[in-house]
Order: C-alpha cells, then structure tokens, then sequence
C-alpha cells in the first residue's frame, strides 16, 4: 500500500476529522467556561461597584454631619 491508496488517504482524512472535532468540543467547552467565568467576573465588580458607592455615600453624610456639628458649635 502507497500513500496514494484511497483506503488509507480515507482513514487518514477520518482521523484528521475526529481530531478536529474533539478539538472543537474541547474549545467549546472551554468557551462555555470562560463565558460563565466572565460573567461571574461582571457581577462581582458590579457588587464591588455598589459597595464603594455605598462607602463613598456613608462618607459624604458623615462629613455632612461632622460639617453641621461644627456649625452648631
């Protein structure tokens, strides 16, 4: 058998195709996987967002408070 045998050419080019389709179900899980960790990632900064704001708006009214007191004093 030579390399021009279509019997051995055909399960050459079957295994290339299996090759390429695991590699497709690996990348696709791996895409599915990054898609889910980056939202994740999302919402966690959207909650470290809406921490800070609160911390900045806690800040604010205490200075406003401390601001008043000395007025009153």
């Amino acid at each position: 058998m030579d390399s021009c045998d279509p019997h051995t050419e055909l399960h050459k080019l079957l295994a290339r195709i299996d090759l390429l389709a695991e590699r497709m179900r690996r990348l696709q899980d791996e895409n599915r996987s990054l898609r889910t960790q980056a939202a994740q990632l999302a919402n966690e900064r959207a909650q470290l967002i809406a921490k800070q704001e609160q911390a900045h708006n806690r800040v604010e009214a205490m200075i406003h408070r401390l601001k008043s007191l000395e007025q009153h004093t």
